[in-house]
């Protein structure tokens, strides 16, 4: 299971240097399109690199729970080590993606065999262009240094899971209001295109875009533990205690990755067009955000089983029915999927007004 959570990451690396290749190979194929389009392209590979990163944090900081400490701390290794090591983990994973990235977007070019690839078209590979070893290297640089950086950092920063009431729900609220009112009244000026010809967006509004989804993230956690105060009020009985109980013991663990999906998800139906058909690097490129939005939850669901092994076990030992245990899991999935869902809905609509 680790080697699979890393050479997802080492796949989501390789996706995003593809994107960042393209969008310099578009800038070699088109030396008269002016500057604004190539700082377009590589603007909107900003959000794939982003999640790649949020995908291999997650797994750097579920790495070190399983290392031997004791082991660790006999060679020297202390908290500062293992979060180097941990860095040092996520840095090559995304570099060995980058060089994946490298070797694909050269096969397909055709200097490696001496045929370009023609099912994207030419003016993303630049073809019969020399590619500048230097911007290559720059572009494809970015996703592990930044890996690396914020492991570290959220290693150093982190602390025990509390679990009283997160105090980011305000917070979260107020930054999703902010940015809803932000983009109705955005003024119009010069219009930023969006990929696959949806049209284009203004860059005011794509800033308030911006805040929303910080500001869903943020709120993630604090709606969790709503949901469980709610859920284990007005005289529960076993199941819904138990159900609330673990959603609020929990909020702060699952709450930001929901937080990103339910924010990723809201952007998607906000931008999405049925009259227009998003082409292959855009496809592409939703594929990737989506499988890192969706792995990264997935982490956070995961490391939530695995730190629910105690209680589960004080369960069984005072004879607890498994239809319990398993009716208190679906009252928590159902009550998070009847509050997150409408929200999502909601904010997405808000959002398409202008």
């Amino acid at each position: 299971m680790v080697l699979g959570r890393w050479l997802l990451v080492t796949a989501a690396s390789a996706g995003s240097g593809l994107l960042l290749l393209s969008s310099l190979g578009w800038a070699l194929a088109h030396p008269g399109g002016g500057a604004d389009g190539a700082v377009v392209r590589l603007g909107w590979c900003l959000i794939p690199v982003l999640v790649t990163v949020q995908l291999a944090v997650a797994v750097g900081r579920a790495q070190p729970a399983g290392w031997p400490r004791t082991g660790l701390s006999a060679v020297g290794l202390g908290r500062t080590g293992v979060v180097m090591l941990a860095a040092a983990c996520a840095a090559v994973t995304c570099t060995l993606g980058s060089a994946v990235a490298l070797a694909v977007f050269l096969q397909l070019r055709g200097d490696v065999v001496g045929v370009p690839w023609n099912g994207v078209g030419p003016g993303l590979l630049a073809a019969g262009r020399p590619l500048p070893p230097a911007g290559a290297i720059t572009l494809l640089a970015l996703v592990p240094v930044a890996a690396a950086a914020a492991t570290a950092f959220r290693l150093r920063e982190e602390r025990p899971p509390a679990h009283d009431a997160p105090g980011t729900l305000p917070w979260g609220v107020s930054l999703v209001a902010v940015g809803l009112a932000a983009e109705l009244t955005a003024p119009s000026g010069h219009e930023v295109p969006l990929p696959s010809g949806l049209g284009s967006i203004s860059p005011a509004a794509l800033a308030a875009w911006a805040v929303t989804a910080i500001g869903m993230v943020l709120a993630g956690p604090g709606i969790v533990h709503l949901c469980g105060r709610l859920t284990a009020s007005f005289r529960p009985g076993a199941v819904r205690l138990l159900a609330g109980r673990a959603l609020q013991y929990e909020a702060r663990r699952i709450g930001y990755p929901l937080g990103l999906l339910c924010a990723t998800a809201s952007a998607a139906l906000a931008a999405w067009d049925g009259a227009h058909a998003l082409g292959p690097v855009s496809s592409f490129a939703a594929a990737l955000i989506a499988v890192c939005v969706l792995a990264t939850s997935a982490l956070a669901l995961t490391e939530t089983r695995n730190a629910r092994t105690a209680p589960r076990a004080a369960l069984h030992a005072v004879a607890a029915s498994p239809a319990v245990l398993r009716g208190a899991v679906a009252v928590r999935a159902g009550v998070l999927f009847a509050v997150l869902v409408p929200v999502t809905v909601l904010v997405a609509a808000l959002s398409t007004y202008p």
